[in-house]
Formats: structure tokens, sequence, C-alpha cells
């Protein structure tokens, strides 16, 4: 098993060979990447950082002469990105282990994006999980501990941190099973079924007909993971029934998966139904004061951390011209469903989100706005009816026919 180290060897040598050397205490090889540009470490990593810089088209001199710090860095990202995925290929490498403050944080973000799902990575950072890092810079599959007590120099509060991140990397690979479908793939984007419950039609459904569902829960990090995946070519069809996060993000919510939500399937052509679930309100969080411009709102709080607030008709004609510019664009087969009765739980009759009238004119807005060739379909139901399930699956179903889905793979222990 080899375990590649990624840091800045000039200024943390001392941190990178000590995870190095946890790592192979447990039997393994540590590779040290270089990513330092100033500095001489006082040890040879393994890979240089005149190797990186090269990787990128330019030399050590030509990095630093950029004049730059955040140019430097960026340059040396795209070559270490270059040499770590060439390593993958070659089976040379079996996991990631970085270091860093923001900088080294910022170069580890492009190197794990680029690795596919099932390669360990894991990233020890001064801003684990931190509100600086955009949803759309994470892998999905990518772990953080927050580099404790260590930004200069070892101690042991910081080799306590750095030894637990050798140890989770090596956990992982130990353990991990790599993503190898029998049956392709069909996306679903969701809530908590408390609030959106189609998948528990659409999920057996789908697995009778030979296809593996994969549903994710559509709040901030479930719908960056489900782009990512789109991006590597995962799925054959998506469901994209949950709009919230788009919601979120024009109102500046953290529940958010970046400003390129919606558009990954659209863009390379992979079929999609899309319904605007769960986008007529803004999540925040439970715990912190509601803020003054959402004051009067009506509010459902789901649990001790998030809640939400229902949109105003204005912000919910914004959305609509937000969401319909990317499912306009689309290249390939699309179609966008329109519940006249309901959205989500928590908008019906004696709920406390209901709002006939807002969601009205929500479905008046799209109506107006979705265009040819999307398939725009118009239901007088709920999105939590199962008549919403059957909807959407005869669609699929008419793609498959059509040859615009491959078929699904029939064993017959398809029954749950």
């Amino acid at each position: 098993m080899k375990i590649l180290i990624i840091g800045t060897a000039d200024t943390k040598s001392d941190e990178l060979l000590f995870m190095k050397q946890c790592v192979e205490r447990e039997g393994a090889s540590g590779i040290i990447m270089d990513v330092g540009v100033l500095g001489t470490p006082v040890f040879d990593p393994e890979i240089s950082n005149a190797k990186v810089a090269a990787a990128a088209g330019m030399s050590l001199k030509e990095v630093a002469a950029l004049g730059d710090e955040n140019a430097a860095m960026t340059k040396m990202a795209e070559g270490a990105v270059k040499l770590t995925l060439d390593l993958y290929a070659k089976d040379q490498v079996h996991g990631v282990l970085a270091l860093g403050g923001t900088m080294g944080t910022d170069l580890a973000l492009d190197v794990t994006a680029a690795l596919p799902l099932g390669m360990p990575k894991f990233i020890v950072t001064t801003v684990a999980y931190s509100h600086l890092i955009p949803p759309d810079r994470l892998a999905p599959d990518v772990m953080m501990i927050l580099w404790a007590g260590g930004l200069y120099g070892l101690n042991s509060i910081c080799k306590a941190t750095l030894s637990q991140a050798a140890g989770a990397v090596l956990g992982a690979c130990s353990t991990v099973t790599l993503s190898k479908p029998e049956r392709p793939r069909v996306a679903i984007g969701g809530l908590g079924k408390s609030c959106l419950s189609y998948m528990v039609e659409l999920t057996p459904e789908l697995e009778k007909r030979g296809y593996e569902p994969v549903v994710f829960h559509c709040t901030g990090m479930g719908g960056r993971a489900m782009e990512a995946l789109i991006e590597q070519g995962t799925f054959v069809a998506v469901f994209d029934l949950a709009l919230c996060e788009l919601s979120n993000i024009l109102r500046g919510s953290v529940v958010n998966a970046g400003a390129a939500r919606l558009e990954t399937a659209g863009r390379l052509g992979v079929p999609q139904i899309i319904a605007p679930g769960a986008s007529d309100m803004v999540d925040v969080q439970t715990w912190a004061p509601l803020p003054d411009a959402y004051q009067g709102r009506p509010y459902h709080a789901h649990n001790r951390l998030i809640a939400s607030v229902t949109t105003t008709l204005d912000e919910r004609r914004e959305l609509a011209r937000f969401v319909a510019k990317k499912v306009n664009s689309a290249k390939g087969p699309t179609a966008f469903l329109l519940p006249l009765k309901g959205i989500h739980a928590w908008d019906a009759p004696g709920q406390p989100l209901h709002d006939p009238d807002g969601h009205r004119i929500f479905i008046d807005e799209y109506k107006q706005l979705i265009e040819s060739p999307v398939d725009l379909r118009v239901l007088d139901m709920h999105i939590n009816d199962r008549a919403f399930a059957d909807e959407a699956l005869g669609i699929f179903d008419a793609w498959v026919r059509d040859g615009l889905i491959p078929p699904g793979v029939v064993t017959g222990n398809e029954e749950r």
C-alpha cells in the first residue's frame, strides 16, 4: 500500500516526515510530494517541487517569478493534480494525505477533487469544513481533520492530529470497496422522507427495471456530491427533484451546493427529470438567531440543526428565472414536472408553510419561463403523491424505449 503525502516541504518538513513515519510504521509506503516554491527542504522528497512545477509546464524558477503566491500555488496545484492522476492510473498510489493551512488546503482541494470516488483522500487543514471552502471545491468523499495546534512545528497535540490522519487514510485504503456497478446507475435528488417521499416509490421501481438508484440528500454537500459524480459519468439519468439548494444560494444560505448546481447533467446531455421540490423556502440554522429579513415569515424547525422559512413572491419569481435558465440550456432529454398541489410535505393544507397563493404564482412563473424542447408537464397532484412518482417513471420508461437511456440489467433478483 502506497500513500501519497502532499505538503510544502520547506516549511513543514517535520510534519510531513512524522506522517510518513506513522504510515510506514504500519507497513505501508509513504511518498512525499513537495509543493513548496521558495524554500529548500532539509530532506529529499520522493517527488520534488521541481518535478511538480515541470508537470505544470514551468520551471520552479518561473513559478517563483510569477511574483504572486496565489498564482504560484495555483500553478503548483496544476502540476500536483497531473502527477497524482498519473500515479493513480499506474496503481502507484492508493491513498492521498495532504497537509496545509489555507494555501496548502487550496492546492489539496484541487488534487482530491480530481480523484475518483473510492480513492481514499484525507486533508489535515487549519480550515477543516470551514465556510471559507466553497461547496464546489469539495470531492464527494473527501475527509478532513482540523490541524489543531500545529501550524508551526511539532508538539504533542499536533502529533495526535497527524497520527490520526495517517491512521484514517490507511484504514480507508484497507477497507474501501471500490465503486464497480453491476447495473446502470440513476441519481435521485431528495430530502428526508418526512419532507419529500417520492424516493420510496422510485427506488424499488428503478431496481425492478435493472438500475441502481443512488439517492442524494440535497442539503448542500449532497447536491454537490451528485453534481461531481454526474461530471464523472457515473449516471445514465438523473431525477433532480429537490431544488432547495438553488433557493438557498440565491438567499445566501450556507445550505447550498454552489452556483453550478443543476448544470452538469444539462451540459453533458445526461437525461434528466426535474421538479422544483422544496424550493419555495430558505434553509437556516435552527440554533442561530433568525435574520431580520426572515422575521415574521412562516417558519418550520426540522430539528436543532436546520429550519426553513417561506420565500416571498418576488424571491420565488427570481428563483424561477434562475432555475429556468439552467433547465432551458440543457443539451439532453429534459422534462420539468410542476405539481399544482404542492412541492413538499410542509406546504400541504394545515402544515406550517402552506401558502396556496404563493405556490400558484410560483407555478405560473415556471409555465411562462420553461421553453421547448423541454417537456413541461403541469400535474394536478402533490409531489409526494404516488401519481407523481408514476409520472416521472413513465417519462423514464419512454426514454429507455427510445434508446435515450441504456436498458437496465435485469437478473431476476430485483424484487426486494
